[in-house]
């Protein structure tokens, strides 16, 4: 039978974590049941095993209806395989029917209940492009063949388009680019080439809180309560939760809010009309997924919030906050959130992870999650900051933000994650847009940054961490 395409889905916006093999392992085991009672034509077992955000936009009674008029008639999944496991957060598999191949794509939310569900055609996307794609690489130095070997394999995937890298090693500055910054355009990006940086905008976040706190406008231990509006600090689930754990991700806030729109107009750009009216109305009467400061559970929601009360308290938008504090005392040129009409030129396109070009995002009240643009040039300057130490108060903020706050499961300082490779801790975090995916990470004593953008939603993080273990 022809297949049609079963949109089942809930928007799952979000860009970490890196180093939490055990939610992939989460989401295989739910994958196991759903793959159970699929077989066993059992709609509403796998109803059963989804959430609250994908009940609200998916009734029982729809998703019985898609599913047996249009997936069961397909038969048994004779075979799945997983494709790929994106930001810690999206699964895909691949299913075998008797006659055609599709692709689940599927995620969980906090309570590990299904978040995202959705069938698709099959779409290969591990083809290698027919020709070498662009490079500044001059293959001269080993480093030159270490940086091309790792990052070889990425660009030439056909989903992929335009890749700037940063190393800064033993004091040394070098920097790589593969592809191009629009396809088909041959123009390949530079080291001022300005991608999407994602997620990484949470650690400019986190110095802003360590700024603001050292400053004493704030403590870390302030409770949110003391700056929301009073009709907002009446739902006693906010009453225990602190900054900090706005920052560390232990606030038992949900990862998006569930009254984030996800409709046809606003899928691809889904940050951008969720205003401060929208954010209150949903801090109202929401609840939490686990007591504040017990369980590490990454939100963007979190961290938006986060930024929304910096900005009260220093009467500055994100981007102004930003700018002041950090990227203008450094001299990082090209780091904001707002394109200029000087900057816009250097912005690359941005492409899904099947090679589609997409929108970038645009952010409203959670800008502080995942808002900033930069440039490898900058954020060198920004790893080298964050490493050099010092006694100013911007090198204090920075020293502040890497001391760890949380390492139950997880371990995380004020907005960085540390992972460990090949032995060796790192101060990490990476980014990922619908259309975008970025990596930094760096270990001071190592004297070793890396510095990973791409105009891809294809994640960097392997180029990142292959190439810490080539150059530790």
């Amino acid at each position: 039978m022809k297949f049609k395409l079963c949109l089942i889905a809930w928007l799952f916006a979000g860009n970490f974590a890196f180093a939490q093999s055990h939610q992939q392992f989460k989401t295989d085991s739910v994958f196991a049941l759903v793959k159970t009672y699929f077989n066993a034509k059992q709609a509403d077992s796998i109803y059963n095993l989804t959430g609250a955000n994908f009940r609200h936009a998916v009734g029982s009674g729809q998703f019985r209806s898609l599913m047996e008029q249009q997936v069961f008639p397909l038969n048994q999944i004779k075979g799945s395989t997983v494709i790929s496991f994106v930001n810690n957060k999206v699964s895909t598999y691949k299913l075998v029917f008797q006659s055609v191949t599709l692709q689940l794509l599927m995620s969980l939310d906090a309570g590990n209940k299904i978040e995202l569900f959705l069938f698709q055609p099959y779409k290969e996307v591990t083809a290698d492009k027919t020709t070498q794609a662009l490079t500044s690489n001059k293959m001269l130095s080993d480093m030159d063949k270490q940086v091309d070997e790792i990052a070889r394999p990425y660009i030439q995937k056909l989903n992929t388009v335009g890749l700037s890298i940063g190393i800064l090693k033993n004091g040394q500055l070098s920097t790589y680019n593969y592809g191009e910054t629009a396809r088909t355009n041959n123009q390949l990006p530079t080291a001022n080439t300005i991608f999407e940086i994602g997620s990484i905008t949470k650690t400019f976040t986190a110095t802003l809180l360590a700024w603001y706190a050292n400053e004493g406008k704030i403590k870390l231990t302030d409770p949110i309560t003391k700056y929301l509006p009073d009709s907002v600090k009446t739902n006693p689930a906010l009453n225990g939760i602190t900054l900090l754990q706005l920052s560390n991700h232990t606030s038992g806030l949900a990862r998006i809010p569930e009254n984030l729109q996800f409709d046809s107009a606003g899928a691809a750009n889904p940050y951008k009309s969720y205003n401060k009216r929208l954010l209150y109305t949903y801090l109202k009467k929401c609840k939490l997924n686990s007591k504040p400061g017990e369980q590490y559970a990454y939100s963007n929601l979190g961290v938006g919030l986060l930024g929304t009360i910096l900005s009260q308290i220093s009467g500055k938008t994100f981007d102004q906050m930003v700018q002041e504090v950090i990227c203008t005392p450094l001299g990082m040129k090209n780091t904001v959130q707002h394109l200029s009409p000087l900057q816009q030129p250097n912005f690359t396109k941005v492409y899904s992870q099947y090679g589609d070009q997409t929108v970038p995002w645009d952010f409203n009240a959670l800008a502080a999650c995942g808002a900033l643009h930069s440039t490898v040039n900058d954020l060198l300057i920004y790893a080298k900051a964050n490493m050099n130490g010092g006694a100013d108060k911007l090198a204090k903020a920075f020293a502040q933000t890497h001391e760890v706050t949380y390492s139950k499961d997880t371990k995380i300082a004020l907005g960085w994650h540390i992972i460990v490779v090949d032995g060796v801790e790192y101060i990490f975090h990476n980014g990922g847009t619908y259309g975008s995916s970025s990596f930094l990470a760096f270990n001071a004593e190592k004297k070793l940054a890396v510095v990973i953008l791409s105009n891809s939603a294809e994640s960097t993080d392997a180029i990142g961490t292959g190439l810490i273990k080539k150059l530790q």
